[in-house]
Formats: structure tokens, C-alpha cells, sequence
């Protein structure tokens, strides 16, 4: 594990759509899948074109390099591995790339799994500053490094792989500028709901496709808009949502859930609701199913909302 182990064991840490973990050998088929596409090697300092799985293999040795992170990025919701994030550490300088597979592109995994190993660097591996460097052309890292707070420093020529002799475009973040971005995140009030049945099973929601965080479950709810109640904000997204009446009386409020994502941070009450009027169904487009607390976990959902289940298992 090099020196990183002292202050990163290798548990798995998510963000809205993704799960970051340690790269494993079992990855090498969907690694080589991935990365021998040309359009994806191609702006990249070191992965050869074409990727043979030796070149898969010889990926995975130097991810256990001493002062290396090679974390495998996988969707949340049907852990698909989609690219990786390296972070090299040299005196308290982590060096920070990363590449997406070409199947999924557009969807914001880049920029999501960038904001997010930023903030597991700053905060876990306590470096002082991180640098990136892309091939001129490729604009749109430029655009991810930029909107994760990355300001560009110079424009020079690279020394190291394909980037050697090339003109390429540096960046750097800062701890004083991440903290600074940290600060000025906004707080998003959100309500949830766990509506319960006679049998004692929850009703949950599977996002549709299209959505952020497509394919995660979660309890019926939404924002609360300015100047709204979150019993009225709730009562409003049950009917919407669900086609579905109650009442404020109805609503018992049980707990809550605060999360930091990377672009805001996430205040949510979760009511608790026993009785209402019509039958639950769809009216977005999103899956519904009744599930036992106990089954709850079967059920990948968003990280803000999995630290309710073991509430709500007590509860009921």
C-alpha cells in the first residue's frame, strides 16, 4: 500500500453516482476493455495504444507503486467499472489524473470523480496542493479541471510519455483555494419520506434513467422551495410524485441525514407516514417497490440516504 497506508486503509468512498476503491486485479478485463480505445489513451501521458492485457497487467503493478493512488471509479448504482484516478504524492504535491471510459462519457462521471478525490486528498491524504496536466487540445478536462476549482498556472511542454515534447496545459488547486470553495457551498434543504404499510414495508423509489444518480433508490421526497414548509414541501411531492394525499397530522418527523456532496451540501428530515389517501403510483418515470427494512441494503441507493436504514430498521 506504499506510504499512503498509514492514512488510507483502502475502505471504498462514494460520491452521488460513484464508488472509488483500490484498483484490483479482478478489474483487468474491463481495465483493457476501456483503456485500448484510442480516443481515451490517446490524451493520456501513459497508457499505450494498443493496450494488450500485458499492458493491463503492467498498469496494475504500478498502481502499487510507493507514494501512488490508483483508484478504479464504478458507477453507485450497478458497480460498472467505467476508468480510473491516479494521485501521486511527492512532499505534500499530489499529482491528479484520471480517464473515463468512451461508453461513458456525458454523463459528469469526470468531473464528479475529480471534485471528489480532490476533497479525499485534501481531507485524507493531507496534501498541500494538487496538480494536473493535459494535452493542449483537450478541452473539455480543461473545463472539469476549471469547474473543480483548478487554475491554470502555465503552458508549457511535457516531459514525461506521450506528453513528452507536446504542449500541454498545467493547473493547480491549493489548499487555501479548495478550502476557500469548501466554505461557499450552499445547503440544500431536501425532505424525504419512509411511508410504511401495514406489513411494515417502506416504500422506495428508483431514480429513471436520465436523472442524477439514475438507478439508485431512495424515499419518496424532494427540495423544499423558498418560503415552504418541509410538511407542505412533502405533502406537495407525494402528490406530485405519487399521486397520493395526506396531511401534516400524518407526518411524524423521525430523523434526519446531513451529506456533503461536491457541489453542495445536503440537509434532509425524514418523516415518517403511516396513512394517506390513493394508491402509490409512479409519476416520473420512476420504479417503485415495498421493501422490508431488513432488505433495505440489497437496494444500492444514494450515500445521504444509506446511513437511515439502521434508523428506520430500529424504528420498525
Amino acid at each position: 500500500m506504499g506510504c499512503w497506508g498509514a492514512v488510507w486503509n483502502g475502505t471504498p468512498f462514494t460520491s452521488a453516482q460513484l464508488r472509488l476503491r483500490p484498483l484490483a486485479e479482478s478489474d483487468l478485463p474491463h481495465l483493457v476493455e476501456l483503456a485500448s480505445d484510442n480516443e481515451v489513451a490517446g490524451w493520456t501521458a501513459a497508457i499505450p495504444h494498443p493496450f494488450s492485457e500485458a499492458d493491463g497487467r503492467a498498469y496494475l503493478e504500478r498502481a502499487g507503486a510507493e507514494s501512488r493512488i490508483v483508484l478504479a471509479l464504478e458507477t453507485g448504482a450497478a458497480r460498472e467499472f467505467i476508468g480510473c484516478l491516479r494521485i501521486d504524492i511527492t512532499e505534500g504535491v499530489g499529482d491528479i489524473g484520471y480517464w473515463i471510459g468512451r461508453p461513458y462519457w456525458g454523463r459528469g462521471f469526470g468531473g464528479e470523480a475529480l471534485k471528489r478525490a480532490t476533497r479525499f486528498a485534501f481531507e485524507d491524504l493531507n496534501v498541500d496542493a494538487l496538480d494536473a496536466e493535459v494535452m493542449v487540445g483537450n478541452a473539455a478536462s480543461e473545463r472539469v479541471l476549471e469547474k473543480a476549482g483548478y487554475a491554470k498556472t502555465s503552458e508549457t511542454v511535457g516531459a514525461t510519455g506521450r506528453y513528452d515534447g507536446v504542449p500541454v496545459v498545467q493547473y493547480r488547486l491549493d489548499r487555501a483555494g479548495w478550502a476557500e470553495r469548501q466554505a461557499a457551498k450552499p445547503t440544500l434543504l431536501v425532505v424525504a419520506v419512509a411511508m410504511v404499510d401495514p406489513d411494515g414495508r417502506v416504500l422506495m423509489a428508483k431514480r429513471p434513467e436520465g436523472k442524477k444518480m439514475a438507478g439508485l433508490w431512495e424515499f419518496p421526497g424532494g427540495k423544499v422551495d423558498e418560503g415552504e414548509s418541509p410538511e407542505a414541501a412533502l405533502i406537495r411531492e407525494l402528490k406530485e410524485e405519487l399521486d397520493v394525499d395526506t396531511r401534516e397530522s400524518c407526518l411524524a418527523a423521525y430523523t434526519f441525514a446531513s451529506h456533503e456532496y461536491e457541489d453542495f451540501r445536503l440537509l434532509m428530515p425524514l418523516y415518517v407516514c403511516r396513512v394517506w389517501k390513493g394508491t402509490p403510483q409512479a409519476q416520473e418515470g420512476q420504479e417503485l417497490a415495498w421493501v422490508r427494512p431488513q432488505r433495505m441494503r440489497d437496494y444500492p441507493m444514494p450515500p445521504a440516504d444509506e446511513p437511515l436504514i439502521a434508523l428506520l430498521c430500529d424504528l420498525l
